[in-house]
């Protein structure tokens, strides 16, 4: 049934246009920035109002988030945050249910300021559900500045755009969440090859940070590295083009938040790093605009060998799907690093044979030339050795091939 809003002298042919402008925005747009800017649009033109929000209803957090505006308000768009219930956006989102405030909305008792939203100050308010499954998802608020009376008709209207936009909201939602999951398996795969390729350490831990940054949508990811000791944790990799941050000090194990993770082997979550007490730079973090932290260990054969950690730069409460990503991700690096170490002590061994047989196969040469006893022949290339500042392997080789000399002649 189409309505007729008499205030508004919009007749049946400009309700229908609108509701075909809806009907246009949800079968067109998959992105979901785009659908709520197009339905800003549409509702701020029927109503002539001064500001139109549209807040969400996030099912991970549980809480409702203003997600577009009429005017810019792009610093506080996915910021701004209420609680199911709180504010009369809340009291909407939760009876299901119109709330219309001709005039001294600010009043109400349910009413709820943001300081950074001057809309506060407007004098009415018409708030409207928007459902899905009989079930609030999000509410759209249209205010004015001056004393406005909201017709039954316009409520009814904007309640029928509300209940249209739903679908489109959801199969955008879905839509995106396709797209970060497939983005988090294209980045996985990267990890995946990176810890089977050829490259060094340095260059695999590298192309990690960077990956998972991207994946995250972190501003800084970085990888730390238990020493040798294992009482300090070393920077090994970050995507940061801040050498403040690159050269910050190793941390103790026992005396920081990192430390923690490698004691207790589980990740820690931090919601404002500027604001918690065991951080340890919390001035960098001002200075770098860090918010909330995510660090989880890497984990190898049940031993943590490092963490990787990253950084927002909004506040950001980290669900547990985004710890079980990065924890793949830390357990894939930290098999990337248990399979260099492993490298290396096989490089090292075979280095150590071959020098072995070299410097055995010159012992032998000076015990037959010079009369020498093993142990004297052995002396002798250490010697040289220490003198030249060459390596036992070097001189034994520098014999062996005097020797193959002379006996060609």
């Amino acid at each position: 049934m189409v309505v007729r809003n008499k205030k508004l002298n919009i007749g049946l042919a400009q309700e229908v246009e609108i509701l075909r402008k809806i009907v246009e925005i949800t079968n067109s747009e998959l992105d979901l920035q785009s659908t709520l800017n197009g339905v800003v649009d549409v509702v701020n033109g029927m109503t002539g109002a001064d500001s139109v929000f549209i807040y969400l209803f996030d099912d991970k957090y549980q809480n409702l988030t203003l997600m577009a505006s009429k005017t810019p308000h792009r610093r506080e768009l996915g910021k701004i945050n209420l609680r199911a219930g709180e504010g009369i956006t809340g009291w909407v989102a939760v009876e299901n249910k119109p709330v219309a405030i001709k005039q001294n909305a600010c009043q109400d008792p349910r009413f709820k300021n943001f300081d950074v939203l001057p809309e506060d100050k407007y004098e009415a308010f018409l708030s409207v559900p928007i459902v899905s499954n009989s079930q609030a998802i999000g509410v759209i608020n249209v205010q004015h500045k001056k004393s406005h009376e909201y017709a039954q008709n316009t409520i009814d209207l904007i309640s029928i755009i509300a209940k249209q936009v739903s679908g489109a909201i959801l199969n955008a939602r879905l839509y995106e969440e396709t797209k970060k999951k497939a983005r988090q398996f294209d980045s996985l795969v990267k990890v995946s090859n990176s810890i089977t390729s050829e490259d060094y350490l340095d260059e695999i831990l590298n192309l990690i940070v960077v990956v998972t940054a991207e994946m995250l949508n972190s501003k800084i990811c970085s990888i730390m590295l238990l020493e040798e000791t294992g009482e300090e944790l070393v920077i090994k990799a970050t995507q940061s083009l801040s050498e403040e941050y690159k050269k910050k000090p190793n941390l103790k194990v026992n005396a920081s938040l990192s430390g923690e993770v490698i004691k207790t082997k589980k990740p820690i979550a931090i919601y404002d790093v500027q604001k918690e007490k065991k951080y340890r730079f919390r001035d960098l973090a001002v200075k770098e605009n860090l918010t909330s932290m995510l660090s989880v260990p890497m984990i190898v054969k049940d031993k943590a060998i490092g963490i990787i950690t990253v950084y927002t730069k909004s506040p950001h409460l980290f669900v547990q799907e985004e710890i079980n990503v990065l924890q793949l991700v830390a357990n894939q690096a930290a098999v990337a690093v248990e399979n260099t170490k492993l490298m290396e002590e096989a490089i090292k061994a075979k280095t150590a044979l071959e020098t072995r047989k070299v410097v055995e196969r010159a012992k032998g040469i000076l015990m037959r030339m010079n009369n020498l006893s093993e142990d004297a022949a052995y002396r002798l290339i250490h010697k040289k050795s220490m003198d030249s500042c060459k390596s036992m392997k070097e001189i034994s080789e520098s014999i062996i091939l005097v020797n193959e000399f002379q006996k060609s002649k």
